[in-house]
């Protein structure tokens, strides 16, 4: 019998090796993680779809030769359709609804050899920062439960950082791979638009600002995920260069002497608390420390213009995707069906013409030209993921205002992270710093457009020199 301390002391490569090398079969790895899932879930309320009958079905099978064979792991409920399970997106309107395929993503993943054993909790279509639905109910924090898991991948992160899992699928429209990172002190990458494909059923989401990846305890695991999920499939509209070597191979290489820019305010002037102004400060000495150029700096970015730009997105994709349901489902929309922010951003996108939404297209592309001349001079750029610690529950709330109230509100929260989906660069959470009441602060990286290398080879080099693996909440 695999313990607890024996599953958790290893990411989720270690694991693949072990049960490779015949040390622990596939079927104690996951009976490990499933028996964590029943100490934690009722804490954390991580879950939504468990499938433990599945999952031990697919551990007593052969466990194949993929990089991660064995190795149980989760996938968020909204988008990456998993098929024959449930697909609800963290919605009332969508209980019931079962996947009929499998995505992409989804494909590409379990090709690892990897195990899904639940999908995990998200905030409602993935609008909000924290995970807390009518449907669902809060997602709890590991490192504190009175604190938020972050959002949208919440469930995600809190399965990860409690134990559950090595490693799990996430998403990120504006922050919500990096933003539950920081808030429970994980390693997550937001790829460069166009490295993972969002087929076969579209092609992107909200105008390309989503994309698809992992949170995870280490780097490497990372690292190795995207090595196995990236690259375009026939019919995508974007193209993004193609790594040099696998990224695997970049974990542990020298980063040489970067260029590092760094700013203690949020990009337009969003001032920062001073926790986690602290934890920029901090990340600049340790830069420093490490041989690394830094220089305060960062590009320009216009809010006034960006902020309608991301309504005029998400609105109309909103509408978009509740008429879709009402089709299906023959119904006119009825009370309890969304919460009041998503009904508000669907009602939204009747204020909004083509021109709206061609225009905030073109103020992505401009603020992408900006990014892209300021990477031209620097090699990363380095903020804080969130301008103040984990909310506690119930401080964001979805059951009252305006989209465009919503949105500014929430953006009080958001430094930097929004900006990267606008212009489709990479960029990561990094757990360095922890608060003074012990909450995690994740210090966000930046780069230009498909240098996923660089960040893997800093990110590394910090995880080393700080190692943060084996701190774990005591749940």
């Amino acid at each position: 019998m695999l313990s607890f301390e024996e599953y958790a002391d290893q990411d989720a490569l270690g694991l693949a090796k072990l049960i490779r090398d015949g040390e622990v079969s596939a079927a104690e790895v996951v009976d490990a993680a499933l028996a964590r899932a029943d100490a934690v879930e009722p804490q954390i309320n991580a879950l939504v779809a468990r499938r433990d009958d599945v999952a031990r079905e697919q551990a007593a099978a052969p466990s194949g030769k993929g990089s991660f064979a064995g190795v149980p792991f989760v996938f968020k409920d909204l988008g990456c359709w998993q098929e024959g399970w449930p697909a609800e997106a963290g919605s009332n309107l969508w209980k019931g609804f079962v996947a009929p395929r499998d995505f992409t993503h989804t494909s590409r993943v379990k090709e690892t050899g990897a195990i899904p054993i639940a999908r995990t909790t998200t905030s409602e279509f993935g609008i909000s920062i924290s995970t807390e639905t009518e449907a669902c109910g809060p997602t709890r924090n590991p490192w504190n439960l009175e604190r938020s898991a972050g959002g949208s991948s919440g469930g995600t992160a809190a399965a990860v950082a409690a134990g559950i899992v090595p490693m799990g699928h996430g998403s990120d429209g504006g922050g919500s791979i990096r933003i539950p990172a920081a808030n429970c002190g994980l390693f997550g990458l937001k790829p460069s638009r166009g490295r993972n494909p969002f087929g076969p059923f579209v092609g992107e989401g909200w105008a390309g600002l989503a994309c698809q990846h992992v949170l995870s305890r280490s780097v490497r695991d990372s690292a190795a995920m995207l090595d196995a999920t990236q690259g375009a499939e026939p019919g995508d509209p974007y193209a993004c260069p193609p790594p040099t070597r696998p990224y695997l191979q970049e974990v542990g290489e020298d980063p040489g002497r970067l260029r590092v820019a760094y700013h203690v305010t949020g990009l337009g002037g969003l001032p920062l608390d001073p926790v986690n102004k602290a934890a920029v400060l901090d990340a600049v000495d340790l830069l420093q420390a490490l041989g690394h150029e830094v220089e305060e700096a960062h590009p320009e970015v216009d809010t006034e213009v960006l902020g309608p730009a991301m309504i005029a997105v998400v609105a109309p994709n909103q509408k978009l995707a509740l008429d879709a349901r009402y089709t299906q489902l023959g119904r006119p929309p009825e009370d309890g069906d969304v919460e009041a922010v998503t009904r508000a951003f669907a009602e939204r996108a009747a204020d909004l013409t083509a021109a709206d939404y061609a225009a905030a297209v073109q103020a992505f592309h401009q603020l992408g030209r900006r990014f892209g001349a300021f990477f031209e001079r620097y090699d990363v750029l380095v903020s804080t993921t969130l301008a103040q610690p984990p909310a506690e529950i119930g401080e964001i709330r979805t059951d009252c205002g305006t989209a465009d109230g919503f949105l500014e509100d929430v953006w009080q929260r958001m430094p930097v992270t929004q900006y990267f989906n606008m212009t489709g660069c990479p960029a990561m959470s990094v757990p360095l710093y922890w608060s003074p009441r012990g909450l995690p602060i994740g210090v966000h990286v930046g780069a230009g457009f498909g240098r996923e290398d660089v960040l893997f080879r800093l990110a590394a080099q910090l995880e080393e020199t700080r190692p943060w693996f084996h701190r774990r909440p005591s749940l």
